[in-house]
């Protein structure tokens, strides 16, 4: 789908990870010269299959890992176009996931393309980062306030690599996004296509953003949606990620002020916000409905997730009902993410320590960079997300490292953002744009939410016909913002 939403995994705080493979591609054939498809178990009606590639692409003739794919056919072959390959964000989503669910993608795109998905390595069904559920259970708090908490932080992660490098295998060591690019290019080779035709949101366009500047010549016509800028550093990283929650927040309380379907109307939102928050620090805030504690660095994710779409209706009831008011029928659980039950646990955020360095030199570094978040979000203090993944990645290893763009290629590129994102900010896209230059159209849609396909009719009209004759719009193509309902 288009747009992957973090709300159902990051609402919740305790989480059982799944120690045994997902189904739905078990029964494939694995190939390392074409994809076998058949009926994937979950939907039938979707086609499943497996692609074998190098775990380590300067080593082509080395061990394998088996990408799992999922496609959907074009509903009106003697329209086909071609395959249009989807890339998941996260890191950590899964794309079968993706073509497994009804589609987000237009009528008429599912009438002229193959839409398919893949789990990138690292993810899910394709050799997911596996850790034991007793070591990760020990990650300390996510907010460091002193060097003995950076000390800590920096012992932990050395024995938490340790054990997911030795469950998860060689794999560990090759999962950034110029590793997923060549699988990318592999997946349409395999297909039968000469060039490739993309869509990838949030996280997933960086691997696009790696293809365009290794396989130049062979991108058709490519949207990214909501982009990751990988230029950025570790500070610059998490002060832009913080301005950009707070910027969400900030257009949360100007419609609640102006919107009498807002529970909140007519209150002090950003004192109930604050008091809320003070009640976290203090350990004293339960999830309504619930006898579980929530952390002020969990509580945050509000902020993220419901933001998403956004849905202001339910933020409003959230907020109110951790005030002490009615707790509403369609609660959501609670945020941010905690101890995991069973015996093993998953770790996406290390595909995210080799794309970004995220080490600091020490504490003091650590609390500069809170510092300036804090300042530019009053309200959010910080993004949680990144905020709560930099601790993990201190002493990583880095493949991939930060760079500026350089495309070369020919086709036209569609850098997609909307102006309110509160997880990968407008001036992100705005940056990718221009290091991918000319041949890079930026288009706006000036409302709000992560991710910009399927926001409105007029978002995706604008896709839908970049995708379908590789053609750029006009630059300086903007949509209008439309207020969500919901």
């Amino acid at each position: 789908m288009p747009r992957t939403s973090r709300l159902a995994s990051v609402l919740v705080a305790f989480v059982t990870l799944l120690s045994a493979p997902v189904a739905g591609v078990a029964n494939a054939e694995v190939s390392r010269d074409g994809i076998v498809w058949g009926p994937c178990e979950e939907e039938p009606a979707v086609e499943c299959g497996r692609l074998a590639v190098p775990i380590d692409w300067s080593e082509p003739d080395g061990p394998t890992v088996a990408l799992s794919l999922a496609r959907r056919k074009a509903t009106d072959p003697a329209a086909r176009i071609g395959s249009l390959l989807a890339n998941p964000g996260g890191p950590g989503n899964s794309g079968v996931n993706d073509i497994l669910r009804p589609s987000g993608f237009s009528k008429d795109i599912q009438r002229r393309f193959d839409i398919v998905g893949y789990d990138p390595r690292g993810v899910a069904r394709s050799g997911s980062v596996t850790c034991t559920a007793a070591v990760f259970n020990q990650m300390p708090y996510p907010v460091m306030t002193s060097q003995a908490d950076f000390d800590k932080w920096v012992a932990f992660d050395k024995k938490l690599t340790a054990d997911c490098r030795k469950l998860t295998g060689p794999l560990y060591d090759h999962l950034d996004s110029a590793n997923v690019a060549r699988d990318m290019d592999a997946i349409r080779a395999a297909l039968g296509e000469d060039k490739l035709t993309s869509y990838g949101v949030s996280y997933g366009t960086l691997a696009q953003q790696m293809y365009a500047e290794l396989f130049p010549d062979r991108v058709r016509a490519m949207v990214l949606d909501g982009n990751m800028d990988h230029s950025l550093s570790a500070g610059k990283f998490q002060v832009s990620e913080a301005a950009a929650v707070q910027d969400s927040f900030d257009e949360f309380v100007a419609w609640c002020e102006h919107d009498t379907g807002c529970v909140l109307n007519g209150r002090d939102v950003r004192a109930l916000w604050k008091r809320v928050l003070a009640k976290a620090d203090r350990g004293q805030l339960y999830w309504p409905g619930t006898d579980r504690l929530v952390s002020a660095h969990n509580l945050l994710w509000l902020g993220v997730v419901l933001n998403e779409a956004p849905v202001w209706r339910l933020e409003a009831k959230a907020l109110l009902a951790l005030d002490g008011g009615p707790v509403p029928d369609d609660m959501p659980g609670p945020p941010g993410n905690g101890p995991v039950n069973g015996e093993f646990a998953e770790l996406p955020t290390a595909i995210l320590c080799e794309d970004f360095n995220l080490s600091l030199r020490n504490y003091d570094e650590y609390a500069g960079i809170m510092r300036r978040s804090n300042a530019v979000a009053p309200d959010m203090r910080y993004n949680p997300m990144p905020m709560g993944d930099m601790p993990i990645c201190q002493g990583h290893q880095v493949n991939n490292q930060q760079h500026r763009l350089r495309y070369k290629g020919k086709a036209p590129l569609l850098v997609a953002t909307t102006r309110h994102d509160p997880e990968t900010p407008w001036e992100w896209s705005a940056n990718v744009a221009r290091q991918l230059g000319p041949k890079a159209t930026l288009f706006t849609y000036e409302g709000w939410g992560h991710g910009t396909y399927g926001m409105t009719p007029c978002t995706t009209a604008v896709m839908d016909s970049y995708l379908i004759s590789a053609k750029a719009p006009a630059r300086g193509t903007r949509c209008p913002a439309v207020e969500p309902e919901g």
